[in-house]
């Protein structure tokens, strides 16, 4: 596909930094929209214009459309924090559903060749495993369900109005410009945090819990490359990595990564309402995209350590508009407190 001009919604979040980046390394245009509230400006690279602003807003959603003659969207801008979704519920929907609602609408008007938008495992729900494409998806989280809702809408888009799309399947993404201050998302990032500021590692139950952990080198580049590849199209995909690890395992590599030598201190939550195992089949990906890289688990850690000691913790206020309080974790109902910043939650996409 010859160099064009590509909007990335989310693209000074995590894994739209990485995406806007390797559309950059193939000569397209590039345009960021995001209102970084979870993302940060020096994010996003040197070459591609940055927009301020949210995917709420139609106007400006409109008038970008406009004025640059978008061929490929790429939508990566959400709120994913899973846990929290369930006390935010309008919160999610407007910002999940709404908002990708009007990218869809401006793609149709606009004649947008390919849809690309960054779905989640979390529409699984609690599945048999490994969670493959074919399972059918059953969401027990409103997060998990505005993801799905935006599958459907994208695919009836396409009946009616031939708009294309490719919906990938990420799961518990991490590495560099992640943001490792937030506290309701991230474990991998909040694990690193909380290892800069002398805190102890936090986890909800008994740690049993398994994730396979993907490296963002691993997952930028086949999002970046599916608009060029035919096979893909108005097509869901699985992707990450193949080998789930508990979080109690994960605690211990990621003290090792960030430079522990003793064994790391760790302070256990009560259970929280979360799928207890949820790892995913890849062999669609490999099939259409080709092998791509498996990064080792203790080998993007030590990358991303690098990166978080470099940069310093950070610390990013508690959300404010809890819509139901009824059931909300303790801990995040101390978050408000100035000793707070204690939480680790494990997200099925992350950013």
């Amino acid at each position: 596909m010859p160099p064009h001009s590509c909007l990335v919604t989310g693209g000074a979040g995590f894994i739209g930094a990485h995406v806007c980046r390797e559309l950059l390394a193939r000569g397209h245009r590039v345009v960021v929209l995001d209102d970084l509230s979870g993302g940060f400006a020096e994010n996003v690279p040197e070459g591609a214009h940055f927009v301020r602003g949210s995917i709420i807003d139609v106007a400006l959603v409109d008038r970008l459309f406009r004025e640059h003659s978008f061929r490929s969207v790429f939508h990566l801008a959400a709120y994913a924090a899973e846990g929290l979704s369930h006390f935010i519920r309008r919160f999610n929907y407007t910002n999940n559903v709404v908002g990708s609602a009007n990218l869809i609408n401006a793609s149709v008007r606009h004649g947008v060749d390919c849809f690309v938008f960054t779905s989640s495992i979390a529409v699984y729900g609690a599945g048999q495993l490994p969670l493959s494409e074919s399972t059918a998806p059953r969401p027990e989280d409103p997060y998990g369900i505005a993801k799905h809702a935006v599958e459907l809408d994208l695919a009836a888009a396409h009946a009616q109005f031939g708009l294309d799309s490719v919906i990938f399947r990420p799961h518990n993404v991490y590495g560099e410009f992640q943001n490792i201050g937030d506290r309701y998302r991230n474990v991998i990032g909040i694990f690193m945090n909380q290892y800069l500021r002398g805190e102890p590692f936090t986890i909800f139950g008994d740690g049993t819990q398994t994730r396979a952990f993907s490296s963002i080198d691993d997952v930028a580049p086949a999002i970046a490359a599916a608009p060029e590849i035919a096979a893909a199209r108005n097509r869901v995909f699985n992707i990450g990595a193949d080998i789930p690890y508990t979080v109690n395992e994960l605690a211990e590599r990621v003290h090792r990564a960030m430079g522990g030598s003793e064994r790391a201190r760790v302070n256990r939550l009560p259970k929280r309402e979360e799928v207890l195992h949820a790892y995913a089949d890849h062999s669609l990906a490999r099939q259409v995209f080709g092998e791509g890289k498996q990064t080792p688990l203790d080998a993007g850690l030590a990358k991303m350590a690098a990166w978080a000691i470099g940069t310093g913790s950070r610390v990013t206020p508690p959300f404010a508009a809890i819509e139901i309080t009824k059931g909300l974790p303790s801990s995040w109902r101390e978050a408000a407190s100035p000793r707070s910043g204690h939480d680790s939650v494990i997200e099925h996409a992350e950013d």
